[in-house]
């Protein structure tokens, strides 16, 4: 009698067994897969609206708006011809965007639901960091999104001027949307740099002193990286990518 009342004695640093861990992480995966499930059911019928503004100053700088013919006239014309190729291709484009949205849009909530089955996990002291990290942390990845939403049109300006004279380039608009999302993704994840310097920081892992003695060698790694994670070779967008970061790190 008197172990079943320990074990029902809620533990100070508020952790549980296993058992209730477990049921506890399978309950919070269903709410942040619902909140996922949920906001992709509603952008799938606003999917046309959403491809708009995703690629709207992709197409307004290298969309094609004149025909091949007029554009052979003209040397200096570039530009692209978005294609769409396949019957199931357009499913398969409003399946892609609606659920793409469905992640971005429902972070908040599977964000929060990550910090509450980790919470248990960590002692008093420490719990009141976790919501800094998961307030700054949505918006230092919004904040990178947003550059990459940015730079692309130029980017992609760059690469469709390398095209040879009297050719036509042919731009599938999945292969677009994959681009604009894996650009998206990148430069999101690099902007939460701070938030692991800062959680190394707290742990002790790192101190900052140390950190600030490694500058050369993070701003070498930081260029790599940015020269590897971009997708096109051109040095403005390797450096739109490696600046932030850079000035992020210090």
């Amino acid at each position: 009698m008197l172990k079943s009342a320990r074990d029902k004695e809620k533990d100070p640093e508020g952790r549980m067994p296993l058992a209730d861990h477990l049921r506890e992480l399978r309950n919070r995966l269903a709410k942040g897969v619902l909140a996922i499930l949920v906001v992709t059911i509603v952008a799938a019928f606003f999917y046309r609206d959403i491809i708009d503004v995703v690629t709207k100053p992709m197409f307004d700088e290298i969309g094609c708006t004149q025909t091949f013919g007029e554009l052979a006239k003209s040397k200096n014309a570039h530009c692209a011809h978005i294609t769409v190729s396949g019957l199931l291709a357009p499913f398969t484009l409003a399946l892609k965007v609606s659920l793409m949205t469905g992640v971005v849009l429902a972070s908040p909530v599977w964000l929060y639901q990550l910090w509450a089955f980790v919470a248990p996990g960590l002692h008093r002291n420490e719990k009141k960091y976790a919501y800094a990290f998961v307030g700054f942390g949505f918006p230092l990845f919004l904040g990178g999104g947003f550059l990459a939403y940015h730079v692309l049109p130029t980017t992609a300006k760059v690469m469709i001027d390398l095209t040879p004279a009297n050719a036509e380039n042919l731009l599938p608009l999945d292969d677009l949307l994959d681009l604009i999302t894996r650009m998206i993704v990148v430069f999101g994840l690099a902007f939460e740099m701070p938030l692991l310097l800062v959680m190394l920081n707290l742990t002790g892992v790192l101190s900052g002193r140390r950190m600030l003695g490694w500058w050369r060698g993070m701003v070498v790694g930081i260029t790599a990286f940015a020269a590897v994670a971009t997708p096109s070779p051109d040095p403005m967008t390797m450096l739109a990518l490696a600046a932030p970061i850079w000035a992020l790190y210090f």
